[in-house]
């Protein structure tokens, strides 16, 4: 008799634990303990389900470092005792949690799915059920006694997408989540359709949980009229060490002296400046026109075809492996990691 799959559901929070009161209308968590009553499909899964929730379940728009470390603790001490999780999280900040914690995760080798949904679950229309139930599904499959999807992901209306590559569209559609440079992993439909080129392969190797969080980054978006003192307030703060600038097109700026200026000083504090297209498309070339020229001489690093979701939290990574030299930090940023960069 072959071993049952193991999954873990962790439940941090949002809108797919939610229930309607019946008598005050009012929405409230439910209990996850007691997930069958609200899902009795589950009981037909072939595998086995353990649910765990977060101390403290919150609303997505109140995600902060403090709990990813306690994710990644769960995840970590957990890791060896499941074949795949499932983590249902608020929509908002689902895309910043999910490429953080695929950066944050060296060496993932079972499937982690990120899902949620725009409906409370106890909602008659509620989307949340097929995205959890199919959710499960995919973190259960395997092949070969190895997993269809050995990496970070997230799903959402139908599509598996890679967690790094994801960023929200819409406040309200169903379809809520978009991969603008990525093809996606999987189409639920009638079957699962899996697109193998897409999925990362299989390595044996020991997790690697970074906890030690740098937060010390910020990113300023670059608009027509940007004034040099609104720049120099967040780019003078005394203990950044990181910054995304967001600019036009393929990664161009104003050809003001004072922008270059900034970016001169920054890099002379040690600051390292990335450079993300406010484009929902497309890459960063610097090289391309001279507004982008000056920045790649200035020393600003391209992020190509990174979501900012990715660009932010590879920066927070980067800055807390503290055994890299920052040239290393720096050279790692224009590298591609977790299949976060075509």
């Amino acid at each position: 008799m072959s071993k049952r799959t193991e999954l873990l559901l962790i439940y941090t929070g949002g809108t797919i634990g939610m229930v309607e009161d019946v008598e005050t209308g009012s929405l409230h968590p439910i209990d996850f303990t007691r997930l069958e009553k609200e899902i009795p499909e589950l009981k037909k899964f072939d595998c086995n389900i353990s649910v765990k929730s977060l101390a403290k379940a919150i609303d997505s728009s109140n995600m902060n470092i403090a709990v990813w470390k306690e994710l990644l603790e769960i995840i970590e001490s957990n890791y060896e005792l499941f074949d795949g999780f499932v983590i249902m999280h608020g929509s908002d900040t689902m895309a910043y949690t999910a490429s953080a914690i695929s950066f944050l995760l060296e060496n993932v080798n079972k499937p982690i799915i990120f899902t949620g949904s725009q409906l409370p679950i106890g909602k008659i229309r509620t989307d949340g059920k097929e995205n959890l139930i199919t959710s499960i599904e995919i973190a259960s499959a395997s092949e070969n006694g190895r997993p269809i999807v050995p990496e970070v992901a997230l799903y959402f209306e139908y599509s598996l997408y890679r967690a790094n590559r994801t960023t929200k569209i819409s406040a309200e559609n169903f379809e809520a989540f978009q991969s603008p440079n990525y093809p996606l992993l999987a189409e639920a439909g009638v079957h699962i359709k899996y697109n193998r080129f897409a999925i990362r392969g299989w390595e044996d190797k020991k997790l690697i949980a970074r906890k030690n969080i740098i937060d010390d980054v910020a990113s300023i978006k670059i608009f027509p009229g940007l004034r040099r003192d609104v720049f120099q307030a967040i780019a003078n703060m005394p203990n950044l060490k990181g910054l995304i600038i967001e600019t036009f097109g393929s990664g161009n700026v104003p050809s003001d002296t004072w922008f270059a200026e900034e970016i001169c000083k920054l890099n002379e504090r040690g600051v390292i400046v990335l450079n993300i297209t406010q484009c929902t498309t497309g890459s960063v070339m610097q090289s391309k026109y001279e507004t982008g020229v000056h920045l790649e001489q200035a020393g600003v690093i391209s992020g190509r075809d990174m979501t900012f979701e990715a660009a932010i939290t590879k920066l927070m990574y980067l800055l807390s492996c503290e055994e890299l030299t920052d040239a290393e930090k720096r050279s790692y940023l224009d590298k591609n990691l977790r299949g976060e960069i075509s």
